[in-house]
């Protein structure tokens, strides 16, 4: 909801539980006034009726109050927008206009020729912030840096810092630290949202997991980013995010061009980290993921079997023993197109290995088909192998630095997927590709960084940084317009691109390339905090684990950890016994039973996995599903009982674990004890009102 002052000068965006405000002074600067529980309009107005701080010397009277801080003027703080052109630099904005259409609120203002508009949007309790700049003069300017958006969180002490890091395979790990003066910085540097950092951040003072108050910011971009987070010299903490990781260019707006930042988006919730996580899930559900309401299909994935030594017979026996253990989507990795015998070759050559393939993909679709499953193909369109026909055509559609050494991550390259020819090409590619033969599911990889980003002959060539991703994101858009029945998973060797800006364009992402069920269950706790089970895809693989660290786990253990997400199976099934086929087909069969809760259920971390007994829990309508792992049991003690949230303390509750009845009451007071035992357990409860 939208509310503005008689004066045309206050606006207050409100949520179900809280409120946003915002003034323009007399002077026509933009202040910030709130965010936080819900207010009236009229509390609004008071509090832009409060006379400003006191003048303190060496400081500016608009650091920290400010709503959208520019470079220029008396301001120290970090600018959100620092604009250049030949004859100045910086920001001297005069307020123009504001506009309201529908939920959505529009501030207008104007300096030498640049349009500035700032964009507000409340959706459930989670305000989106944007910024569209728009050159109306007659001379370029530089956009140095162009932020979506600066949050400011009220003077408190004690602020506590809560962000996820990691690297390949080990994604997604949470830290909370206490907030010192100065600024904490995350963001990527490497032309992709990256595996070291999610664009995320959250602070709190006293918060725990279900109570207190939790600030949360996000960012919607799928390139180089950067969020700061910056605690000022009166104790006031202001978060600035944007596309771009330094201000050395981002863009070069031509007379009449215009550039819109990706959504920054904000939650203030009062039910601690796990309220927090439930308002982002349901945010995404409902306004980002497209077809939320449709659960994800049992798939699997047949690269761990097979890696590049594929063939039409091998792939079809793999289907039969998929499709007989309830799979419902068999998706061929990579190895079919092009000379991929090995990762050297082939990439930019996206048509079937004639010797591979003979007929094409489409024989092995319809038999996939027949067997009751979809189909899916792995592609990684963005890159090119300098051993393929692509390259040998087209040598200048990379990125590259003439004259220095090139770097190749993977025996592959970067194509400058910002030039326009080569966008053309993999549209054709693709296009042709799923229109040859019935393809339902295509998962979408991005193997390296950008290193040598370079794009010789184009005047302003740091702009491929941000081309590049608006390019990738209309491609996506285009190819899901053409193709309306295909489903798209963000890969990049794992939890690489898993921003809002992508997600809002695929149906699910993967998560991490470490399948380690145990290691995953600490990657799924931080993947948790801000994102919701449906999009989390996560495979039962072989155990030892050859891969990573050959750990020995069950089959009960590893598939009880994927089932916390978009279930996936990758291991080798022509290896795999017949008792263990039997196995793995009643935990299929038990998943679907409870997809609908797992994949569209509020989520409440139970314990987090700490190196005893971890569980979640999830819950839609009346009923709930308990998901719980022991990695060790200590001294034979027994396992300490579970208190389930979510529930209602007067009903009762049919438990399928033991087949008691339980009162609500004594789930929520005394607990639930899961029947685990031993080293590396796992157990599914489900519980339904009655």
């Amino acid at each position: 909801m939208l509310e503005i002052a008689v004066d045309g000068r206050t606006w207050l965006l409100s949520g179900p539980t809280s409120s946003y405000a915002l003034r323009l002074a007399e002077d026509d600067t933009l202040l910030h006034l709130h965010w936080g529980p819900r207010i009236a309009l009229a509390d609004a107005e008071a509090l832009a009726a409060l006379p400003a701080p006191p003048y303190r010397p060496f400081e500016s009277p608009l650091d920290g109050r400010e709503e959208y801080p520019v470079e220029g003027g008396p301001r120290f703080v970090r600018p959100a927008l620092s604009v250049r052109t030949e004859e100045r630099r910086g920001t001297e904005w005069a307020f123009e206009a504001s506009e309201a259409d529908g939920d959505e609120l529009r501030l207008r203002f104007t300096d030498a020729g640049l349009r500035i508009t700032l964009h507000y949007r409340m959706r459930g309790d989670v305000v989106e912030r944007w910024v569209t700049l728009a050159n109306d003069g007659p001379a370029p300017a530089e956009l140095l840096r162009a932020d979506s958006a600066t949050w400011t969180l009220p003077e408190r002490e004690g602020w506590h810092l809560s962000h996820l890091h990691g690297r390949w395979a080990a994604e997604s790990r949470l830290v909370r630290s206490e907030l010192t003066y100065g600024e904490k910085v995350i963001g990527s540097r490497r032309g992709h949202t990256g595996h070291q950092h999610l664009p995320w951040v959250a602070l709190d003072t006293d918060a725990t997991e279900e109570s207190g108050e939790v600030y949360g910011c996000t960012l919607a971009w799928s390139g180089t980013w950067r969020i700061s987070v910056a605690q000022l010299p009166d104790a006031r903490v202001q978060i600035t995010g944007g596309a771009g990781y330094d201000d050395s260019g981002l863009l070069l707006l031509a007379p009449g061009e215009t550039y819109t930042t990706p959504v920054f988006a904000g939650l203030w919730s009062d039910g601690g980290h796990g309220g927090a996580s439930r308002a982002w899930h349901a945010y995404q559900r409902a306004h980002i993921v497209p077809d939320a309401d449709r659960d994800r299909p049992v798939l699997y994935n047949s690269w761990e079997a097979t890696e590049f030594d594929i063939s039409e017979e091998q792939q079809g026996a793999l289907a039969r023993r998929a499709a007989a253990m309830g799979v419902e989507l068999f998706v061929v990795d990579d190895g079919w197109f092009g000379a991929r015998t090995s990762d050297r070759a082939g990439l930019g050559d996206w048509r079937p290995n004639p010797d591979r393939f003979p007929s094409g993909l489409k024989p092995l679709a319809d038999y996939v088909h027949a067997l009751g499953m979809q189909f899916g193909i792995w592609v990684e369109p963005e890159m090119v192998n300098p051993d393929s026909d692509l390259y040998r055509a087209h040598p200048d559609w990379v990125q590259y630095q003439p004259g220095r050494k090139r770097t190749e991550f993977r025996n592959q390259l970067v194509l400058n997927l910002a030039r326009e020819d080569v966008q053309e090409y993999l549209w054709e590619q693709l296009d042709a590709l799923l229109s040859s033969a019935p393809i339902d599911y295509v998962k979408w990889d991005f193997n390296r960084c950008f290193t040598d980003a370079g794009w010789p002959g184009e005047p302003y060539p740091q702009r491929l940084w941000v081309d590049h991703v608006r390019a990738f994101y209309a491609l996506l858009d285009r190819l899901r317009a053409a193709h309306p029945h295909v489903a798209f998973e963000s890969c990049s060797g794992g939890g690489g691109r898993v921003d809002l800006g992508v997600m809002s364009r695929t149906d699910q992402v993967w998560t991490s390339d470490n399948t380690d069920p145990l290691d995953r269950l600490a990657i799924q706790h931080g993947f948790s905090q801000i994102h919701p089970a449906r999009v989390m895809a996560a495979w039962v693989t072989d155990s030892p684990n050859a891969m990573l660290n050959g750990r020995v786990s069950s089959l009960r253990f590893r598939f009880v950890s994927a089932m916390a997400g978009v279930l996936g199976v990758g291991g080798d099934l022509a290896q795999w016994t017949e008792e263990e086929l039997a196995e793995a087909r009643d935990w299929v069969t038990l998943y679907k039973e409870i997809r609908p809760v797992v994949q569209r259920g509020d989520l409440y971390r139970l314990r987090p996995p700490a190196g005893g007994l971890s569980a979640v829990q999830y819950v839609l309508g009346d009923e709930t599903v308990v998901l719980a792992w022991l990695q060790a049991q200590h001294y034979g003690e027994p396992v300490a009982p579970l208190r389930l949230r979510g529930l209602d303390p007067a009903a009762t509750y049919e438990c399928r674990e033991t087949g008691e009845l339980h009162r609500g009451a004594v789930l929520l007071h005394h607990g639930l004890r899961p029947a685990l035992r031993g080293d590396f357990d796992a157990t599914v409860i489900r519980l339904r009102r009655i």
